[in-house]
């Protein structure tokens, strides 16, 4: 049965090469798309070619752009003093000024037709008209690697990835039997990574690419994200540089950094691209992830809560699962977005819990038919409104139809639960609601989504 798993931490401790079979998981990868090279300062721009253009081509006209004639002579001015030549620069210039007057007279005439000739004149081949395409410009290719090469990001991240063992203790001692990956968030030694990783367990140490191991203390976890915060006493911390994913398009490049199966030597990375954005992904425990960035860079078991950047090295997603079917991984992998990650992670810290918000409706997403007979999703349309809750407080009723939160346009219901996720219990939110055909605005605070409710 085809469906997705989380990808598990790996059972195997480091120095353990040998791949244990991928439970509920993440991930792909590909080659980097050929940046364009970069120009010169000071080469010129060919003008960019508008093939839909309605203004008509420029025609070369050869009365317009011939060069101008030169300007007429401008007569000599009279000389008022007189020059005293020898006689024979006189003849000389007599002599001269007739030879080239007959030259001149000769030239007239043939002008005029008046000269003729008993040979056959010789007729150059006329030469075929020339049109004006274009302006060439040159560009200087230069042979510099780019700044964003995966070397590169492999430098500046791999410092801030670790690889995270959990366990339990033994005679006091941390005893592992998994492990997964995690990314330092800040100086102060918090670490993201995901629940699946630590859930169930005792302890937790995490280990750094020079080899340096820490004990790390779990300052809480959110099994709805799928996210965790670990925290260490050191010094030196490198925190990865915190990314967006509110401009990223499909087929850019990302790079997935963690320690698949826990092996010895460190982080490992992997290079594929984006290939879609606000996935939904399900569970056999009936459990589902919203948002989720996919990626073809390739992911395996133990490298869930490591680090999906883009082609700068910033952090876009923790890597959390992959996609599985009854021949085993797909090469797809999943990864939570940067702004949910943000929003989890910092209330983990100011508290140890997540208060998630929570609207109080059950509803689909609303298809309305176009004129071409196609339908289109139009908004989250409500089902049911749940008593003593924020929807019945807002007046809601089965029938509208929520087309907005704040400025976030809402076309499809998980659109609306991509867009709740982002905020807290308590937070003040406009929503815009479809109501008889028009759009009415309502601005009140969300509740808090209660501990028993599944998905």
């Amino acid at each position: 049965m085809d469906g997705f798993d989380r990808n598990p931490p790996s059972d195997a401790t480091p120095g353990d090469a040998t791949e244990q079979p991928v439970g509920p998981a993440p991930w792909p990868a590909h080659d980097e798309p050929i940046a364009d090279p970069p120009a010169t300062p000071g080469d010129p721009k060919p003008e960019p070619f508008e093939p839909w253009s309605s203004a008509a081509p420029e025609e070369f006209d050869p009365w317009l752009d011939s060069p101008s004639p030169p300007p007429a002579a401008t007569p000599l001015a009279v000389a008022t003093t007189t020059r005293r030549r020898t006689g024979w620069l006189v003849f000389a210039g007599a002599f001269a000024a007739a030879f080239f007057g007959a030259l001149a007279a000769v030239g007239v005439l043939a002008v005029a037709g008046l000269l003729t000739s008993t040979e056959e004149p010789v007729v150059a081949a006329p030469s075929p008209p020339t049109t004006v395409i274009e302006r060439v410009t040159t560009e200087i290719i230069t042979q510099e690697v780019p700044a964003d090469t995966a070397e590169a990001v492999a430098r500046k991240v791999i410092p801030s990835i670790v690889t995270v063992e959990v366990g339990e203790l033994v005679n006091g001692a941390c005893s592992p039997f998994a492990s997964g990956s995690g990314v330092i968030l800040d100086a102060a030694g918090r670490i993201a990574t995901n629940h699946h990783v630590v859930d169930g367990s005792e302890c937790s140490t995490v280990q750094f690419q020079d080899g340096r191991i820490y004990e790390a203390v779990l300052l809480g976890s959110d099994p709805l994200t799928d996210l965790a915060v670990l925290d260490i006493d050191a010094d030196g911390l490198i925190a990865i540089e915190i990314g967006s994913t509110t401009e990223l398009a499909i087929g850019q490049v990302t790079i997935a950094v963690g320690n698949p199966l826990g092996q010895s030597g460190g982080s490992s990375l992997t290079v594929g691209v984006l290939s879609a954005i606000n996935r939904e992904v399900s569970f056999g425990d009936g459990s589902t992830l919203f948002g989720m960035l996919q990626t073809d860079a390739p992911i395996t078991q133990g490298s869930s809560g490591g680090a999906l950047v883009d082609s700068n090295g910033k952090l876009i997603g923790i890597t959390s699962a992959i996609g599985v079917s009854a021949s085993g991984a797909e090469g797809i992998g999943y990864a939570i977005p940067m702004e949910l990650v943000e929003r989890i992670t910092g209330e983990i810290i100011e508290s140890g819990t997540v208060r998630h918000a929570f609207l109080g409706i059950e509803g689909d997403t609303l298809l309305l038919e176009r004129t071409d007979g196609a339908l289109a999703p139009g908004g989250a349309e409500v089902r049911t409104v749940l008593d003593e809750t924020t929807a019945a407080t807002l007046g809601l009723v089965a029938g509208d139809v929520i087309v907005g939160v704040d400025d976030r346009p809402i076309i499809t219901m998980d659109d609306l639960v991509i867009g709740l996720r982002l905020y807290r219990a308590g937070d003040e939110v406009t929503f815009r609601i479809l109501r008889d055909g028009e759009v009415q605005v309502f601005t009140v605070a969300l509740g808090q989504r209660p501990d028993d409710l599944d998905g």
